[in-house]
C-alpha cells in the first residue's frame, strides 16, 4: 500500500495527509474547493459525483475519508468496487453496520471508525480489558473541549456539527450486566476530574463502535460518554428537547456554530477505566490524558485535529507495515495497543 486518497481537506483532512505524506506515502488530496499550500497533490472534485470521485480513486491502492459521516456510505462501495483499502472517522452506527456488510466480499481492508472515538479510545479499552483475568466493567470518557471556556455552554465546536448532534441525539449502545442495551443520549451524568478540572460525563452514541458485539460475553459492564465542562448536558437537553431543535439537525447545527466557533487553543481528555480480577484480586487500571495542541511540521495544531488525524495514519501504518490485517473487516479492539504507540505517529498519545 503506497498511494493514498484522502477526501476532505478541513483542518483532520489536511493533517491526515501531511502525516501520511511524512511518513513515506503518495497522498492525493480531493476536495470540492482549491486547498493550496500542501506538500502533496491535490484535485477539485464534487465528492457528491459518485462517477467524477470513482474516476478520481482509480489507481489509488487506499482512501481515507474525512467527509461528514453521511457521505461515507457511498465512499465505501467504490473502494469496495476499487478494491481499495478504505478508512473512515465516522462514528455513525449505521454507516459502520453497512461497511462491515461490504467487508465480508471485499478485496482491501475495511476500517471505519478510526480517529478518536471510536477509534483510539477502544484500542485502549481492549487492552486494560485484556490485563486482566476477569473484567467486570470498561468505562470510556472522551472530551474536546476549549481549554478556557466562556459562557454557560462552556463549548467551542472544533468538530463537525453534524458529528456532534448526531451524537447528541441518536440512541446509545451499552453493556449492562451481559446485555446489550440501547439507551437515551445525554443521560446517566457523572462527575469525572482530571488534573483538578471537574467534567460531567454522559452518554453519547457511536463512541464504543463494535466494542459491544466484541465483550457482549467477557465484560459484562461497557459504556462510553463524553465530557464536557459542568452544566453543558443541561443546557443541550433544553436546546434539543424542549425547544424542539431535535427535530431540525441541520438548523441546529448552524445555529450552535455560529454560537460557539472554533478556538485554536482547545484540549483533549481522555480516560478509561476498567476493573476486574488478577490472582483473584479486585483491581483497576487507568488510561488519562490531558492532550494539548502541538507544533507539527511548523504549524499550531489542535489538539482535536492532531488527535484524530494520528490515529487514522498510525493504523494505516500499521496496515501498511503488515502488523494488521490487509482484507475484511477491521475492529478498532483487535489493534495492539503498544504497536500502536510504537508507530510514529500513534506515539503521539504516549504522553
Amino acid at each position: 500500500m503506497q498511494n493514498v486518497a484522502i477526501l476532505g481537506l478541513g483542518k483532520v483532512g489536511a493533517l491526515a495527509g501531511e502525516l501520511l505524506h511524512e511518513t513515506g506515502f503518495t497522498v492525493t488530496g480531493i476536495d470540492t474547493r482549491a486547498v493550496d499550500g500542501l506538500p502533496f497533490a491535490t484535485q477539485i472534485v464534487d465528492v457528491a459525483d459518485l462517477g467524477a470521485l470513482r474516476s478520481a480513486l482509480t489507481g489509488s491502492d487506499a482512501v481515507l475519508s474525512c467527509l461528514p459521516f453521511f457521505l461515507n456510505t457511498n465512499v465505501a462501495l467504490i473502494a469496495h468496487d476499487l478494491g481499495l483499502h478504505y478508512f473512515d472517522l465516522t462514528e455513525d452506527v449505521p454507516t459502520t453496520k453497512a461497511i462491515m456488510k461490504l467487508a465480508e466480499t471485499s478485496k482491501g481492508l475495511m476500517a471505519p471508525q478510526c480517529g478518536l472515538a471510536p477509534g483510539f479510545v477502544g484500542i485502549v479499552g481492549a487492552s486494560l480489558i485484556g490485563q486482566f483475568d476477569t473484567c467486570r466493567a470498561c468505562r470510556m470518557r472522551v472530551g474536546a473541549l476549549p481549554q478556557n471556556p466562556t459562557g454557560l455552554m462552556g463549548y467551542s465546536f472544533n468538530w463537525s456539527p453534524e458529528g456532534v448532534v448526531n451524537e447528541y441525539l441518536n440512541d446509545c449502545e451499552v453493556l449492562e450486566n451481559g446485555e446489550i442495551k440501547w439507551v437515551s443520549p445525554m443521560e446517566w451524568i457523572e462527575k469525572v476530574v482530571i488534573g483538578g478540572i471537574e467534567l460531567e460525563a454522559f452518554t453519547t452514541s457511536g463512541g464504543l463502535g463494535t466494542m459491544c458485539d466484541t465483550y457482549a460475553r467477557t465484560v459484562p459492564n461497557m459504556d462510553y460518554k463524553t465530557m464536557r465542562y459542568p452544566g453543558h448536558v443541561a443546557l443541550m437537553n433544553f436546546f434539543f428537547h424542549e425547544l424542539l431543535m431535535r427535530d431540525r439537525r441541520a438548523e441546529a447545527g448552524e445555529i450552535l456554530v455560529n454560537a460557539k466557533p472554533p478556538v485554536s487553543d482547545d484540549i483533549v481528555y481522555i480516560h478509561v477505566a476498567s476493573e476486574g480480577t488478577v490472582n483473584d484480586r479486585l483491581e483497576r487500571r487507568e488510561f488519562v490524558r490531558a492532550l494539548k495542541p502541538l507544533t507539527i511540521a511548523g504549524k499550531h495544531r489542535t489538539a482535536i485535529a492532531w488527535t484524530t488525524a494520528s490515529s487514522v495514519v498510525a493504523v494505516i501504518e500499521m496496515v501498511r507495515d503488515g502488523l494488521l490485517p490487509n482484507r475484511g473487516f477491521l475492529k478498532q479492539e483487535d489493534i495492539p495497543l503498544d504497536s500502536f504507540l510504537g508507530t510514529k505517529n500513534g506515539a503521539r498519545y504516549a504522553g
